[in-house]
């Protein structure tokens, strides 16, 4: 069974993309969503609390990811903090799933910060969606309500799509002007090849 990492940044597309390999009948992993459950574990929250301060908690106690977002796309430190507690953990995870796929020919493996930990290392090949910059900022703008400003800020802490794209075995485009399908069902046709 291959393991295909698929990334891209914010506003690329990456999630409408593993949507379409899901209708072929690939199973995908989604690391955000993963790491999304695991803020809610009493342990995380206890470490987070003590490395990065009560004020990114609501007065439930749960964690506020709109001001952990803030504070931590604002602080470098914090930044690298939250991502070396939650990234194993989300690996954990992923290994716990993919026992339950070894049917399949290959799997997806979705994470923004994929190049920037240097995990390409853990596929067989990669796949970056490129979308241009401007469009990306618009798409998050209408998609989550956010400030131009708190956009530029998370893209400054992701690598350049330049890089990204150089780094990939494989790109696809998602600018409004090529067709996402074809590309992904040529993508798909490979990797069963392979």
């Amino acid at each position: 069974m291959k393991e295909i990492g698929i990334t891209g940044n914010i506003g690329s597309g990456k999630t409408t993309v593993c949507r379409i390999f899901e209708s072929l009948g690939v199973p995908v992993f989604y690391a955000d969503e993963e790491a999304k459950k695991l803020y809610i574990r009493e342990d995380v929250k206890q470490q987070i609390r003590e490395n990065i301060g009560v004020q990114v908690f609501n007065p439930e106690g749960n964690i506020e990811f709109k001001a952990l977002a803030n504070h931590i796309f604002r602080n470098k430190d914090a930044l690298d903090y939250i991502n070396s507690l939650i990234h194993p953990l989300v690996f954990k995870s992923y290994e716990h799933w993919k026992a339950d796929h070894t049917e399949a020919n290959y799997l997806i493996h979705e994470s923004a910060i994929l190049f920037e930990h240097n995990l390409e290392r853990k596929f067989d090949k990669t796949i970056v969606i490129y979308c241009p910059k401007k469009i990306r900022i618009e798409r998050v703008i209408q998609r989550d309500a956010a400030k131009r400003d708190d956009i530029l800020k998370r893209i400054s802490n992701q690598m350049e799509d330049d890089l990204k794209n150089r780094l990939a075995d494989l790109v696809i485009v998602n600018d409004g002007n090529q067709m996402l399908i074809p590309q992904v069902m040529a993508i798909h046709e490979k990797l069963k090849m392979d």
